[in-house]
């Protein structure tokens, strides 16, 4: 497997967070899956796309071209045909950058984009074969005249970068407070903006923490669950398993079996890392 990431153009960065690739050439039979991490993504399949999995319509097929919002739980893949994708992190506070009002609508659903929108799709398509053979200059065309037309919200986007900055430990009420909003109003615009409510956005920054923290050094489980914000051990060992279906203990241990060769957290630690690496 080889995953991929690639810079923004600056004027798209407020817009786009990442363009990825990710091919697996000879894929391994078993259930692969990612974790949530507060980010919706445009993706296009350039070869058979995998089945997946959620509990809206158990397995099925996806469509070439797909449209993947925000979820709070794990998305689970069934690859059994060599895998080549390109997909495109957008920004969480430019999330309804493609499917606006109906956003949280879609939490934790991949869809069609063309069901969103059918010339966009047929564009992105051709634009991520072009990038692939070597010219992501389409791409950015396409995104760069999309995202002319959004209006981003700058109180939602400063939250944001308040949530991301603080591992998920900024105050609710005091993001709102910034914003110049009342709590209620403050949560009905971040969660039609972002996709989520701001309380389960910033549950995921204190997961991903948590993850990179398991991932990369040797701290103990206590002091992990503190450094991303928990309460305690007990609260940290909840909310991981409830996302991810392993306690802290065991996701360490998974991620650190995924660098011998064990195919069955690959995927996900491939983009907890930023890399196949």
């Amino acid at each position: 497997m080889d995953y991929r990431q690639y810079p923004v153009p600056e004027q798209l960065r407020d817009h786009v967070a990442c363009l990825w690739r990710l091919s697996d050439a000879d894929p391994c039979a078993g259930t692969q899956t990612i974790y949530p991490d507060g980010f919706c993504e445009l993706i296009v399949h350039l070869r058979s796309p995998p089945r997946c999995w959620d509990a809206a319509g158990g397995w099925h097929d996806q469509a070439v071209t797909l449209f993947a919002a925000q979820r709070v739980t794990a998305v689970k893949l069934a690859i059994s045909e060599p895998l080549d994708c390109v997909g495109l992190r957008l920004q969480p506070a430019a999330s309804d950058l493609i499917a606006n009002k109906t956003l949280p609508a879609l939490r934790d659903r991949i869809v069609d984009l063309a069901g969103l929108d059918r010339a966009f799709s047929k564009s992105l398509r051709t634009a991520a074969r072009s990038f692939v053979a070597g010219s992501d200059a389409a791409l950015w065309r396409l995104m760069t005249r999309r995202a002319v037309s959004h209006r981003l919200d700058a109180r939602i986007g400063t939250a944001v970068e308040r949530f991301q900055s603080s591992k998920g430990i900024a105050r609710i009420d005091a993001a709102a407070r910034t914003a110049g909003m009342s709590i209620r109003g403050f949560q009905t615009r971040f969660r039609s903006r972002v996709g989520l409510p701001p309380k389960e956005f910033a549950r995921l920054m204190r997961l991903q923490a948590t993850l990179r923290a398991l991932d990369e050094g040797d701290a103990s489980l206590c002091e992990v669950a503190a450094n991303s914000g928990f309460a305690d051990q007990a609260h940290a060992t909840r909310d991981v398993r409830r996302i991810t279906g392993l306690t802290p203990a065991k996701l360490r241990a998974a991620l650190r079996d995924d660098r011998g060769g064990d195919v069955a957290m690959r995927m996900a630690a491939s983009f907890v890392r930023g890399s196949s690496a």
